[in-house]
């Protein structure tokens, strides 16, 4: 089975899916899946260099009781899943366009879900600037890849049209929000959903690939 996950590495919702789908996962161990990272870009128009996260924030929420409320949701959230968010330690909100191009890089490897959780743990709880090619070199590296490979691959333009067309592709098959996840190319579903939610979905999915084989194996004979 494979999910496809829809998502940028700057929301917070799409963290805690991580979590979330890797519960549902771990309560279906007999099931093989296999999780697939595909770029969403929040803000495809950020400068290359990003922008104060607390100017950012005022921008798309408006007033800091709104911002406090979106915090605190997280960080409930969060807190069940072992993740300690800490959005007073995040000073940028970076362009994400060379964070996917890594994660794509990282894929060839089979290294992209440690390189996804460094990337989301940085950002998130240590407040790094994922603008900075160091700081993603660094995820890289810890996952096992090579940082001057790495390096001379965000100095050339590689994969950046490959990122912007898989974000427009996302919109045309009708994604408008992040985490999305799409079970075996046949249904998908938005949000981070509870895990009992993702656990249904993981068997309506088996159930569905249970049928095409019975299916195929009729027609066959």
């Amino acid at each position: 089975m494979r999910i496809d996950i829809v998502f940028d590495i700057i929301c917070p919702w799409c963290y805690v899916g991580k979590r979330r789908i890797e519960r549902a996962m771990a309560q279906r161990p007999m099931a093989r899946i296999d999780l697939c990272w595909r770029p969403f870009l929040l803000n495809p128009d950020m400068p290359p260099d990003g922008m104060d996260h607390d100017s950012y924030l005022e921008s798309k929420f408006g007033g800091s009781n709104r911002i406090q409320r979106v915090f605190d949701a997280v960080r409930i959230a969060g807190n069940a899943l072992g993740i300690p968010f800490d959005f007073n330690r995040i000073r940028r909100t970076p362009a994400t366009v060379n964070a996917h191009r890594v994660i794509r890089f990282a894929a060839g490897s089979g290294r992209q879900a440690d390189v996804v959780e460094d990337l989301f743990h940085a950002y998130f709880v240590d407040g790094a600037d994922l603008g900075d090619d160091e700081v993603l070199v660094g995820a890289a590296e810890r996952a096992g890849l090579d940082g001057e490979t790495l390096r001379a691959h965000l100095r050339s333009d590689t994969d950046v049209t490959n990122i912007f067309n898989d974000n427009a592709r996302a919109h045309r098959t009708g994604v408008s929000g992040v985490p999305c996840f799409v079970f075996n190319d046949s249904f998908a579903i938005a949000g981070a959903q509870e895990i009992d939610v993702f656990v249904r979905l993981i068997d309506l999915a088996i159930e569905s690939e249970d049928y095409d084989f019975l299916s195929n194996s009729a027609r066959k004979g």
